[in-house]
């Protein structure tokens, strides 16, 4: 064990526990971001051009600020621009400046803007409450929106422009594909101009049909939902590219198949040309592809990545000066997602960053485009900073303290808005200079937590049987004795892509883990081999076996549990939902005699029932990987169980399918094994709303009752 540290949650108080109020489960639920939630600049932006500022107060406000002084003024509220635009807002909702002068508003139909000099407005464009997925182009003030599967645009004149008219419900434009797998977000990818609208397509024909029950009609009524599962024909993407002046649209397929992936669509600054990466059916093999905007014909392969577990790019090129078509590529080639300088024709020029920690994400470019700001989590994953390289690989650090940060740059990189939260600090909201130095405190957010009984959270790093750094989270109640035993309920979900420990407020936890504390059990969590932000090692060590050595980290955490004099290691639960509700199950099942008690929710039971793009990532087709199917698959270790084990499963859900649900039940009544199975009708792949009050106290009242 190295690099062990203990960090207390919340502070210590000289207040008796008494005189603190008792958090109530539903405030744990209901309330973490809302009455509990941090004070924040919301939707703070910079003037362009400028140095000033402007962010909302109660979402109703809209006030200015400059970096020079410390004047902040209301520059106008909802009513006065209701007043003004005509308009039935209840919020500034899709603010965002166009120009010096110039802001921009939107309800999801109508879509106006605002001039801050005359005080005059007016309504841009409207559409009907039938279009979906609105993508607006500010400089040409055109909205592109689909209406079920077809794809328009509507201009500010009122016309509106039929991009597709597909009659074949099958043929889909404008929405994602590859259920926004490899980052993609969404089906619509304006040119920098707005004189071309490049869209993804997929002709769905081939997927098969799955249907979901609504049961809010008389009689119930099958939806389908198109589910490509594992090893099953899947869609077939193209891109359009359809052309304002000639009204032409170009279509580009995949080359190496018509079952791969097209995906991280980016423009050149010319508008001459599109850039897609092409992924094999296998997500082994990426092809950076060159395109003609105006033809749709392939020039070449800038270049290509192939490994022997996958390739999983997830993110566009990035073109740091609208003077140039040199990019700069992400790829996680050596190890660590890394910065990579191209030029138009596929030769590197520079490789820019070789750090061993993971590059989330490129912001921006500054300084005439000499300098690439991205988001990372530097050396310790725990962290979300942002840092700045140049074209010549000299790189800097612009958020100078730990933790989690947000950050907004004014348009002459003068400026930088710093808002971060860490262990210790709810929120804090800055200003910075050009390097990164505080210059101003903005905000500073009180612990709207202070008044309530809760206790400490202690984050460690402890070893992994291979030797990797595993962090761990334990919440303590407030009453905290070292002399008891303690109960733990360890909270999982140890699946690709996702961190259960930060370095934020409440550490990455949900408040409900603190309200468990105080009924008296500690709340462990560790983030296993195979989750995210800490290189292609440390992730893909699951390839082909999902769960195996995860578990195997999940259990080195119960042994760290079991070594600590407080533990009581016999009354041990365990819970979590998706990924976390198959580890759920996966360790009620495969390490039987270590749980007392587990509850899963929407869990993969058979890795075979999930869908194509995930699930052959990480597993392949299921005819390629037999054993491994069969040893992760829930339904092979069933007959395992020794403890009280609840499934619980949404009706509705279009992620996780009842299927796997439905599949274990089967199988634990076939072999005569008792357990029980909850459903929240209609509802989708997680439980939202009021009902997730109902859902906690499911779970936790589950525990509590069978781990006694």
């Amino acid at each position: 064990m190295k690099k062990v540290f203990t960090l207390l949650f919340i502070g210590a108080s000289f207040l008796s526990f008494s005189q603190k109020k008792q958090l109530t489960l539903k405030e744990s639920v209901t309330q973490q971001y809302r009455q509990f939630a941090a004070d924040q600049l919301i939707m703070f932006q910079w003037i362009p051009n400028t140095s000033e500022y402007t962010f909302l107060d109660k979402y109703v406000v809209l006030k200015k600020g400059n970096a020079k002084t410390d004047k902040v003024d209301v520059l106008i509220t909802i009513e006065e621009l209701n007043t003004v635009l005509k308009s039935k807002l209840g919020w500034f909702s899709g603010f965002e400046w166009k120009d010096q002068f110039t802001f921009l508003v939107n309800d999801g139909t109508h879509f106006y803007s605002y001039d801050t000099k005359s005080k005059t407005g007016r309504l841009i464009l409207e559409v009907n409450e039938e279009a979906a997925n609105q993508s607006f182009k500010k400089n040409a003030e055109y909205l592109a929106y689909t209406i079920e599967n077809n794809l328009e645009v509507r201009t500010a004149e009122g016309k509106t422009i039929v991009i597709t008219n597909n009659q074949d419900p099958n043929i889909v434009s404008g929405q994602t594909y590859a259920r926004s797998e490899f980052g993609i977000t969404n089906g619509i990818f304006w040119s920098p101009n707005g004189n071309f609208l490049a869209f993804a397509q997929k002709d769905e024909s081939d997927v098969h049909n799955y249907p979901l029950l609504d049961i809010n009609e008389t009689p119930g009524k099958l939806e389908s939902i198109k589910y490509p599962m594992a090893g099953q024909l899947s869609e077939k993407p193209r891109i359009g590219i359809f052309n304002f002046k000639t009204k032409y649209t170009a279509f580009i397929s995949p080359k190496g198949g018509s079952d791969n992936y097209l995906t991280n669509v980016s423009w050149t600054p010319d508008e001459k040309h599109l850039l897609i990466a092409e992924v094999s059916r296998a997500q082994n093999h990426m092809w950076l592809n060159l395109y003609d905007s105006e033809s749709g014909n392939f020039i070449k392969t800038l270049f290509e990545e192939r490994n022997d577990k996958w390739i999983e790019p997830e993110h566009p090129a990035f073109f740091p000066s609208d003077a140039s078509s040199n990019f700069v590529w992400i790829s996680e080639r050596d190890g660590f997602n890394n910065l990579y300088y191209y030029d138009i024709t596929g030769k590197l020029i520079k490789q820019l960053t070789a750090n061993k920690f993971v590059t989330k994400e490129i912001v921006t470019a500054i300084n005439k485009g000499k300098e690439i700001v991205f988001c990372t989590t530097g050396e310790n994953p725990t962290n979300n900073l942002y840092y700045a390289v140049s074209l010549e690989g000299k790189q800097r650090i612009l958020t100078k303290t730990e933790g989690t940060h947000h950050i907004e740059i004014s348009s002459d990189a003068k400026w930088i808005f710093d808002e971060y939260s860490n262990h210790s600090t709810p929120s804090k909201s800055l200003l910075l200079d050009a390097s990164g130095t505080e210059k101003k405190t903005l905000l500073t957010s009180e612990n709207k937590l202070a008044d309530y009984s809760l206790g400490t959270t202690e984050i460690k790093v402890i070893k992994g049987k291979d030797g990797s750094d595993l962090y761990t989270r334990l919440i303590k109640p407030s009453n905290f004795d070292p002399s008891k035993k303690y109960p733990v309920l360890v909270y999982v979900y140890g699946g690709p892509h996702a961190q259960m420990i930060t370095n934020s407020w409440l550490d990455g936890a949900n408040l409900w883990m603190h309200w468990m504390a105080e009924q008296g059990y500690l709340i462990f969590t560790l983030d296993n081999r195979g989750s995210g932000e800490r290189g292609f090692a440390f992730e893909s060590g699951i390839h082909r076996q999902l769960g195996t050595i995860e578990m195997e980290d999940q259990m080195t955490g119960v042994e760290y549990l079991k070594s600590l004099a407080f533990v009581d290691g016999n009354r041990l639960a365990v819970h979590g939902w998706s990924f976390g509700g198959f580890m759920t199950t996966s360790l009620m099942l495969r390490q039987a005699e270590t749980f007392k008690v587990g509850v899963a929710g929407g869990p993969v039971t058979d890795w075979k029932f999930y869908e194509a793009m995930y699930g052959e990532r990480y597993m392949d087709k299921p005819e390629e990987n037999i054993e491994g199917y069969k040893q992760s698959s829930l339904l092979t270790h069933a007959g395992k169980l020794k403890g009280d084990l609840l499934l619980i499963h949404g009706t509705s859900d279009d992620v996780v399918v009842m299927q796997h649900n439905f599949a274990l039940v089967k199988k634990f009544v076939e072999l005569g094994i008792q357990m029980d199975f909850f459903p929240y009708p209609m509802h989708k792949h997680n439980v939202g709303g009021k009902d997730r009050v109902h859902l906690m106290e499911k779970v936790l009242n589950y525990v509590m009752e069978n781990n006694k």
